[in-house]
C-alpha cells in the first residue's frame, strides 16, 4: 500500500480536534519513510552559541498558530539560553506520520503536537520521555488537568504526554426553529426520547428541514457519538483489559435502536457524507440539532441564533466524549529534554494557557484556569463556551489506548453506518461488529 494511500485512510476531515480524527493505529508502523519533520538546523545539536534550542513541530492554523508564535517569542526574551524554535508540519492530521518518519531519519523534534490517538503508537517510541515523574514535581499540578485528560496521556500507567486541547460534544441547537415548532428549547435534564420528539417535531420532509444531523462515512467521525451514547446507557467499547469487544451488550443495542428509530423510522436525520455540509445546513435554517464541539462554533453564522446545552441522556447519564490532544516529548539530550520540559509546564500552567485560551476559542486544559480573573473575559469573548467547559466533568470515559484501535474505529463506524442507512438491523449490525472487533484485537 502507497504511502497516500495509508494518510487517505488514516487523515481526518476535521479542523483540529483529535476527538474527531480518524485514529493514526497500526498502520503508522508502514510510514517510516517519506517526508521528514521539519525540525530547523537546531535539529542537529540543539546548542547555539547562546545556550539550549529546541524544535516544537505542530499543525496550528490562523489565531492557534498566531499565538503559539507570541507564546515561544515571549518565552525565548525571557529565556535567551533555552530557546524553542517552532516548525510547521502541514497540520496536525500527518503529525503522527511525519514524527515517525523523524525517528527512521534522526530528525525528529524535541516537542510534537500529536492526537491523543496517537499515544499508544508513540508510547513504543525508546526516544519517548517518560513523564510520570516529571508530572509528579513540584509546581506541575499534574491532577489540575481534568480526569479525561489524564486518562489520555497515559498508556499502560506511564505518563506519555502533556494535554495541549481537549474538546467534547454537547448539543448546539437553532432557537429559532424550535421557536416556529412551539418547542420548548432543550436542556441540561433532555432524554433520548426528549430528543427523539423534538427532532421528529422539527423534520419537514417537504422543504428539506432535519431535526438532527449525524456524520455518517463510516469514521472515527460517525463513531464517536455512537460511544457517547454507548457509556450513557452504561456500556463500554471493549473490556477492561482490551482484550474483547463489549459493546455487544444490551446497552450497545439500545444505542444503535436509537438511532435507528430516528434515521429509519422517523427519518429525523440528515446523514452527512463527510463533507461537513451539516454546518451549511444548520446556518441555512435545516437542521435544527448538532452534537458538536467548539470548533464549530466559528462557522455558525453570525444571524443565527442559537444554544447549547448537554447531550441528552439516558437514565440520567449526559456523559459525553473527549478528544484530547498531547504534547509529547522526545529525547535528543539531556539539556535538551530539561527545557523542553521546562517550556511545556509554562505554556500549559493556568496563566499561560488561559492567555491562549482567550485568544484562540480553545477550552482551558485545566481545572483551575476556570478560577482565575482571566476567565470572566474569556466567557465575556466565548459565552457560548461556558456549557462546553462546564460539560467536562460530564466525560467520564476515554477511547482505548491501543495499537489497534484504528482498526476497531474502522468497524465500529461500519456497523453504525449501517444501522442509520437502514441496511442492517441493530441486531444483525452488532453482532458483525463485534464479529470484526475480535478479528481487529486478534490481529487477523
Amino acid at each position: 500500500m502507497s504511502l497516500d494511500a495509508i494518510q487517505e485512510f488514516i487523515m481526518t476531515r476535521a479542523r483540529r480536534s483529535n476527538l474527531r480524527s480518524v485514529v493514526a493505529g497500526a498502520t503508522v508502523t508502514l510510514v517510516a519513510v517519506g517526508a521528514l519533520v521539519a525540525c530547523s538546523s537546531s535539529g542537529g545539536g540543539g546548542a547555539s552559541s547562546g545556550g539550549t534550542t529546541i524544535t516544537l513541530t505542530h499543525g496550528y492554523t490562523d489565531a492557534e498558530a498566531t499565538e503559539l508564535t507570541a507564546l515561544a517569542k515571549q518565552w525565548n526574551t525571557a529565556n535567551p539560553d533555552a530557546k524553542v524554535v517552532l516548525a510547521f508540519n502541514g497540520g496536525n492530521d500527518s503529525a503522527l506520520q511525519k514524527t515517525v518518519a523523524g525517528f527512521a531519519a534522526g530528525n525528529y523534534p524535541d516537542i510534537a503536537y500529536e492526537y491523543g490517538s496517537s499515544s499508544a503508537q508513540l508510547a513504543t517510541q525508546p526516544k519517548l520521555v517518560d513523564l510520570t515523574e516529571k508530572v509528579k514535581a513540584s509546581g506541575f499540578n499534574w491532577d489540575d488537568f481534568y480526569p479525561s485528560e489524564q486518562q489520555a496521556a497515559s498508556v499502560n500507567g506511564k505518563v506519555v504526554g502533556i494535554p495541549a486541547l481537549v474538546d467534547n460534544l454537547s448539543l448546539v441547537y437553532n432557537k429559532k426553529l424550535f421557536t416556529a415548532a412551539g418547542l420548548a428549547p432543550p436542556t441540561n435534564d433532555w432524554t433520548w426520547q426528549d430528543f427523539r420528539t423534538a427532532a421528529a417535531k422539527l423534520t419537514n420532509a417537504g422543504q428539506h428541514q432535519y431535526g438532527w444531523s449525524y456524520v455518517n462515512d463510516g469514521s472515527e467521525d460517525t463513531v464517536w457519538r455512537y460511544l457517547a451514547m454507548l457509556w450513557q446507557a452504561g456500556g463500554d467499547l471493549l473490556t477492561s483489559d482490551n482484550s474483547k469487544p463489549a459493546f455487544d451488550s444490551p446497552a450497545g443495542l439500545a444505542a444503535l435502536q436509537q438511532l435507528h428509530d430516528m434515521a429509519v423510522t422517523d427519518k429525523s436525520v440528515y446523514l452527512d457524507t463527510g463533507n461537513q455540509n451539516y454546518l451549511n445546513l444548520f446556518n441555512g435554517g435545516k437542521i435544527a440539532m448538532l452534537w458538536t464541539g467548539p470548533w464549530d462554533l466559528s462557522s455558525i453564522n453570525s444571524d443565527v441564533q442559537y444554544g447549547v446545552a448537554y447531550l441528552p441522556s439516558d437514565n440520567g447519564d449526559h456523559e459525553t466524549i473527549s478528544g484530547p490532544d498531547l504534547y509529547m516529548l522526545f529525547d535528543r539530550s539531556a539539556a535538551r529534554t530539561d527545557t523542553a520540559v521546562k517550556f511545556i509546564t509554562w505554556l500549559t500552567s493556568p496563566t499561560i494557557h488561559l492567555q491562549f485560551a482567550t485568544a484562540t476559542g480553545d477550552l482551558p486544559v485545566r481545572k483551575s484556569e476556570t478560577t482565575l480573573p482571566g476567565y470572566k473575559t474569556f466567557l465575556t469573548k466565548y459565552p457560548a463556551e461556558q456549557v462546553f467547559v462546564d460539560n467536562l466533568d460530564n466525560v467520564k470515559h476515554v477511547r482505548p489506548n491501543i495499537p489497534q484501535y484504528a482498526q476497531v474505529s474502522t468497524a465500529v463506524g461500519q456497523m453504525v453506518q449501517s444501522v442509520l442507512l437502514g441496511q442492517a438491523t441493530p441486531e444483525a449490525a452488532i453482532k458483525s461488529g463485534a464479529s470484526a472487533v475480535t478479528a481487529a484485537l486478534a490481529g487477523s
